[in-house]
């Protein structure tokens, strides 16, 4: 069996595994594909594929040019950037595994903190020789939006309000109850971004919340308003972003995703002064790489047992 394990950026895939006891032909890749051109190309005659996350896309348009694949394992519960219906018709059976919420909520905060008190000018500052170059803000008794309110939005909450703030929140199907039962209030889209200090995205990408944040809604943000984003970069329509960064309508944005990835060296972005950027780290810690590349091993243990385990529907 001829397995491809795929963007590991970190090259710590093969130390997180039993790898040895698939006894298969095992080929790392620790740099992401050009385009889907490349990614056809490098994985012909792949049988198996391992996916960290979505870092590489797999539509109908891939998976029709790799044959000889049979099993896609992706880390995590869910893939957007496979398609399962193509992967369905091609005889490809896909696979995931579980994870852990709380590297993604700690980092939300990392970012939140970061933003709230400048701390990439002042570190900036330190290496180069210098001192204070800033003012920052307190969090304590502001108020916290949250576009979201699952199982990261309500860690987020529960971590805002020890910090002493005040959650909102919202989303499609949001009830008063549930708000409540995460300490938050339920209030309009519109009043959320109104209203937020902070406001830090919770939602998984789909059709529905694709571009949901877009021009109007940042207009409404408080000049001093904070925003976060460790969930999806589509979610946020991204020209909107880039002009209320420019023209300082908002204090700052703390990104950890993007329409592309990985964010291209000349992205405007990276010229901005108040965005504070991370690569799309918001899961990469040593406990959640040991979940995922144990139980990916699981995945195609089974599958070579003829019997595949946790299969995506």
């Amino acid at each position: 069996m001829k397995i491809a394990i795929l963007d590991d950026y970190q090259n710590v895939a093969l130390g997180y595994a039993d790898w040895d006891s698939l006894g298969a032909d095992l080929h790392v890749f620790t740099e992401a594909f050009g385009d889907q051109d490349e990614t056809a190309e490098r994985l012909a005659g792949f049988d198996v594929v391992v996916a960290m996350r979505e870092r590489t896309r797999f539509p109908a348009a891939v998976l029709e040019r790799l044959p000889a694949l049979k099993l896609l394992v992706t880390t995590g519960p869910r893939n957007a950037a496979i398609d399962l219906a193509a992967a369905k018709r091609g005889g490809v059976v896909v696979c995931g595994t579980g994870g852990l919420a709380a590297p993604t909520a700690e980092h939300t905060w990392a970012l939140i903190l970061a933003a709230a008190r400048n701390l990439p000018a002042e570190f900036r500052s330190m290496r180069e020789g210098g001192w204070q170059v800033g003012v920052g803000t307190v969090l304590h008794g502001k108020t916290l939006g949250l576009l979201g309110l699952g199982r990261l939005g309500a860690e987020a909450a529960r971590i805002g309000q020890a910090f002493g703030m005040k959650p909102i929140a919202w989303s499609r199907n949001l009830t008063a109850e549930r708000a409540a039962e995460h300490g938050a209030r339920l209030v309009s889209k519109e009043e959320l971004f109104a209203q937020a200090d902070v406001l830090s995205i919770h939602l998984v990408l789909s059709e529905r919340t694709r571009g949901l944040v877009d021009a109007a809604d940042l207009a409404r943000m408080k000049p001093s308003a904070l925003l976060v984003n460790t969930s999806r970069g589509p979610i946020v329509v991204e020209d909107a972003l880039l002009e209320v960064l420019r023209d300082k309508k908002i204090a700052a944005a703390a990104l950890d995703v993007y329409d592309t990835e990985p964010l291209p060296s000349d992205h405007p972005l990276r010229t901005l002064d108040n965005a504070v950027l991370t690569p799309h780290i918001g899961y990469v810690s040593r406990e959640s790489y040991e979940i995922f590349y144990r139980e990916v091993v699981e995945d195609i243990a089974a599958f070579q047992a003829g019997s595949p385990i946790r299969v995506l529907a």
